[in-house]
């Protein structure tokens, strides 16, 4: 008698023989931004960044409260400069950022140090413009009360 030779295959390797190799999607590559802008938005309870391009893309962001601040903490000025060097390394180190416009919104205690922040981490300052908004009186009244 002649010994029959017999296959048997697994469900996963009739899978792998029934697909077609996949194209792997090709990696993005890093966007190369060298003049950009800084957004600060310093409340008296947190201070936001954002490092965005000239067409206003968001590169990086950070926060107060992102680095690890809670509470009152949030809302000083040494959380605001963590938090600003840690958005501006992030954009110099993935997208070659050297010189930024910042534009500073908010009454808050982080202004003066996220702007310092920026110069420490070796980024060159072409302007700063302050876009808080201003109250101008408010709306007409509705009216004199009647007797």
């Amino acid at each position: 008698m002649a010994e029959e030779e017999v296959k048997t295959t697994t469900a996963a390797e009739t899978t792998v023989e029934a697909s077609a190799p996949k194209a792997k999607a090709a990696k993005k590559g890093k966007r190369i931004v060298n003049a950009g802008q800084v957004h600060i938005q310093a409340t008296f309870n947190n201070t936001i960044i954002s490092v965005t391009d000239k067409t206003g893309a968001v590169l990086s962001a950070s926060s107060a409260g992102a680095n690890g601040f809670r509470g009152s903490k949030k809302g000083t000025a040494f959380a605001a400069g963590v938090a600003a060097e840690k958005a501006l390394d992030y954009a110099k180190k993935n997208h070659a950022l050297n010189s930024v416009d910042v534009f500073v919104s908010g009454i808050g205690l982080g202004r003066d140090a996220a702007v310092r922040a920026v110069s420490t981490v070796g980024i060159k300052i072409d302007s700063i413009t302050d876009v808080t908004p201003i109250a101008h009186g408010g709306v007409r009244p509705k009216g004199e009360r009647k007797p």
